[in-house]
């Protein structure tokens, strides 16, 4: 009830801050576990997809945001909560594996769940090369990945600004990937590597940024 009481009061907002065009929403399964792999330019990039896509999106999120005690940071928690985020501490030496465990947990109920293969956002508008754990989750649940990508919402918080500007976003889901081939190989590092370099050229032919063969570095600002 409060997600969509959220969705109700915001979409509207939305709308008029930052005039999403969206694109492919049909392509996004109407029922059942999903990943939906996006690229990530900006902090807002966890609020956007939610508030445009036709289901409800599970995102993860710093367990800081749930315990902060400024304004800022009690808002900020008050509001991934209220879109169903599932928080993360960052910093445990078991954060990954817990991560992933968090993501099957929705993903066996038939939810939707958003991931950014690179890691953390870019800083400089490239797109970095993907993390395997899309492909590990995508093999290990059996579902289908719908590649997103997101125009335009580095220019509504840029790497340090406090507070959102109203700035138009362009928001592209594409069609829906599975890979029967490589079932049963969730274990082979070759199968992950495979499959996440086509969730990467989708998300890359989507977006139409310019691509990084390394991998971007994890920041705490992200």
């Amino acid at each position: 009830m409060v997600y969509w009481l959220t969705r109700l009061l915001l979409i509207p907002l939305a709308r008029l801050v930052w005039r999403p065009a969206v694109e492919g929403r049909a392509n996004v399964p109407a029922t059942g576990p999903v990943l939906i792999a996006s690229n990530h330019l900006s902090f807002v990039d966890s609020m956007v997809i939610p508030l445009v896509a036709p289901r409800r999106v599970v995102f993860l999120a710093k367990a800081e945001y749930f315990r902060a005690t400024d304004l800022r940071g009690r808002l900020l928690g008050k509001f991934f909560a209220a879109l169903g985020a599932i928080p993360v501490e960052r910093a445990s030496h078991r954060a990954a594996q817990e991560a992933l465990d968090a993501t099957l947990e929705v993903l066996s109920r038939g939810d939707a769940f958003g991931i950014y293969p690179e890691g953390t956002r870019s800083r400089d508008g490239r797109l970095y090369r993907g993390r395997t754990g899309v492909a590990w989750l995508a093999l290990t649940a059996g579902c289908p990945v719908v590649p997103v990508g997101l125009i335009g919402t580095e220019q509504i918080q840029p790497v340090g600004a406090r507070f959102p500007r109203v700035r138009r976003i362009t928001v592209r889901f594409g069609q829906p990937m599975e890979f029967p081939d490589y079932h049963g190989r969730a274990r082979s590092g070759v199968a992950r590597r495979e499959v996440t370099d086509q969730i990467m050229d989708a998300i890359a032919e989507l977006s139409g940024q310019p691509r990084c063969t390394t991998y971007n570095e994890r920041s705490e600002l992200t």
